[in-house]
């Protein structure tokens, strides 16, 4: 399927919370550059439990869905068919209606975050370090695997946790090394630092930055900058964004939606940054 700007198609970001996504945002800027003007982005409060309805109701009109917490996983079983990208990870935050009907997911999110980084100039790494051990730090691993040549340390508050990230490394093929999260200030000194926790839990480690920091992924977008991306960012070093890699992500979901590539990485950045200026 090619889009064409005629066409009245139906796209939208499911999620709980929703409220606060970005993605109607880049994604109708996206429509508006391409000139899709028959195209239509929404947000949806879904969870685990409405899912399955919301799904169930949709129409052909529809071309297909971003998905953000909780139902990344939850998905999995009412598709039809998922990526080997998505399977991988067991997490699906694509999902395309193709034209005999069927729904086909996929994770953007991990080359979402190559690219995020290529456009910096990273492309590959000999070692790196994850801060965090939940959802994203394991599509993180999963981008490493494909540009990090030796052993990423992953800084995690638990043993638990710890186990899980090995047991990610395993099943992505990557050498992976657990630390406690009271050592975390290490991972500052690494060629390649991705930060995948939530608001506030690096702050304290802003302290900590070394004179001639390398490259720092942090996967948040606002409030931004972060303590440590403020930091890291004084003293010279690289920053990516939670904006960077939202883009990324949301650049390839167009793609996929719509039939035409290249996305207006350009238009969608504008309008994600005009909107985060106003908040």
């Amino acid at each position: 399927m090619t889009a064409r700007a005629t066409d009245a198609r139906r796209a939208a970001v499911l999620g709980s919370p929703i409220a606060h996504s970005l993605s109607p945002v880049l994604h109708r800027a996206a429509y508006e550059a391409l000139g899709l003007t028959g195209w239509s982005y929404d947000r949806f409060e879904v969870d685990e439990s409405t899912l399955p309805g919301f799904l169930k109701g949709l129409g052909p009109e529809w071309a297909g869905l971003s998905l953000t917490m909780p139902l990344k996983r939850a998905v999995i079983p009412l598709l039809d068919e998922i990526s080997e990208t998505a399977a991988s990870v067991e997490a699906v935050n694509t999902v395309v209606f193709t034209e005999d009907g069927r729904r086909v997911g996929d994770n953007t999110d991990i080359p979402g975050m190559i690219g995020a980084l290529r456009e910096r100039g990273i492309e590959q790494v000999d070692s790196a370090a994850i801060l965090g051990a939940g959802a994203t730090a394991s599509s993180a691993l999963a981008a490493l695997a494909r540009i990090c040549t030796g052993e990423v340390v992953a800084y995690v508050r638990s043993e638990e946790r710890a186990a899980e990230m090995r047991q990610w490394g395993a099943r992505l093929d990557i050498e992976v090394v657990t630390a406690d999260w009271s050592d975390a200030a290490e991972a500052l000194r690494r060629p390649l630092v991705i930060a995948t926790t939530p608001a506030g839990t690096t702050d304290a480690l802003a302290s900590s930055v070394p004179e001639r920091p390398a490259t720092l992924f942090d996967v948040l977008y606002d409030p931004w900058p972060t303590a440590l991306a403020a930091r890291w960012s004084a003293y010279g070093g690289a920053v990516v964004s939670g904006l960077d890699l939202l883009l990324h992500q949301a650049v390839l979901q167009v793609e996929q939606m719509t039939g035409l590539a290249p996305a207006p990485l350009d238009a969608m950045r504008k309008a994600g940054e005009h909107m985060l200026d106003a908040r």
